[in-house]
């Protein structure tokens, strides 16, 4: 996961659009030979949302022998592979090109409904007229699904009593939102190493560090205590270096957020990493309850060894429009593989 993105620049006022080209590679080693490799990668990065993808695959070292794409019950772009060739060395490698052109929320135009009435709305919430923002049944499971507690995030007392000091009467959930994510981003250290991607809320309370996917975890934890709908969002942040230092390949990290659903306001996403709300610097991959619904690679290998050595490489670069078409090119050729044996076109689409 990606470290407090201090020397990431702030968006350009006049600024509509980021372009990137992504590559995340993923390597396994292992002991002794893999007979048999079968695969789930949410690599892949989801159209919408303000989110173009103008090309993306998957390319997999060995080549499987089966291989397939679909998208999971929230819309997230999921490839699967089954490897039989006999392997020491499992190769995963996401390619995309994407243009962002989500904008930072204006908080002070968001509703201003209390968290009560909206905690009220949630538990019973129903399809809508149409024209508003309850009007599509997949929104509407999709609200009713954030609210219940999941694998990952627990809602029990030491989360609910963490949360009750920003939960006061009355108070605008958007305000709720605002103040938990720099009290979140106030309160921890990150610390990478100090948890793991199977550490629960109790251990992160009590130790008071953790790094984005604990943070995340934490945020939405607070709102499901409180009746409140939340979700986690996975992906990548751009950042850069220190001024006079050139920007080195290969060295970004996945990164966590979460989004808090406002009536009138939709799906609010806020960095409690970072203490900021999410604009067109952040590539999203997918959403759902909590990290396991988004996992990025997880799978079974058949072998008689034990253990891997694991080895994750991001890169996201920035690009100046006039660089998009050859990284798409670029793209295009290097996945073709992946989506004529899909049967997928090159990832592209809007829709969401």
């Amino acid at each position: 996961m990606s470290t407090r993105e201090a020397s990431a620049p702030q968006p350009r006022a006049a600024e509509t659009s980021r372009h990137y080209r992504l590559t995340h590679t993923t390597t396994y080693r292992y002991p002794a030979a893999v007979t048999s490799s079968y695969g789930r990668a949410t690599l892949l990065p989801r159209p919408g949302g303000g989110q173009q993808v103008h090309s993306s695959g998957l390319v997999i070292d060995p080549v499987p022998d089966v291989v397939a794409e679909h998208r999971d019950f929230a819309g997230n772009r999921s490839g699967f592979f089954h490897v039989t060739t006999e392997h020491e060395v499992l190769r995963v490698v996401s390619h995309a090109v994407i243009t962002t052109g989500r904008r930072r929320s204006d908080i002070a135009r968001l509703p201003t409904t209390g968290w009560e009435e909206v905690a009220q709305l949630v538990r019973t919430i129903r399809m809508g007229a149409p024209g508003t923002s309850r009007d599509n049944p997949n929104t509407v499971v999709a609200i009713a699904d954030a609210r219940l507690p999941s694998a990952m995030v627990d809602t029990d007392e030491s989360v609910r009593e963490y949360a009750q000091e920003s939960f006061t009467p009355g108070r605008p959930l958007v305000e709720v939102i605002m103040e938990l994510t720099h009290r979140i981003n106030t309160d921890f250290t990150y610390a990478p190493g100090s948890t793991s991607v199977s550490s629960r809320l109790p251990e992160v309370l009590a130790g008071r560090k953790g790094v984005c996917q604990d943070f995340a975890h934490l945020l939405i934890g607070c709102m499901r205590s409180m009746g409140l709908a939340a979700r986690y969002v996975s992906g990548y942040i751009e950042t850069r270096p220190p001024p006079g230092k050139p920007k080195l390949r290969g060295v970004d990290a996945s990164h966590a957020w979460a989004a808090v659903w406002l009536p009138d306001g939709g799906w609010v996403q806020v960095d409690p990493t970072n203490d900021q709300v999410v604009d067109s610097r952040y590539v999203t991959i997918g959403w759902g309850r909590d990290y396991r619904d988004v996992a990025p690679l997880r799978g079974i290998v058949f072998t008689d060894g034990s253990g891997s050595q694991l080895d994750v490489g991001v890169d996201l670069w920035p690009l100046d429009g006039g660089e998009v078409a050859g990284a798409v090119a670029e793209v295009d050729d290097l996945t073709a593989p992946w989506r004529d044996r899909c049967g997928t076109t090159t990832g592209r689409g809007s829709a969401d």
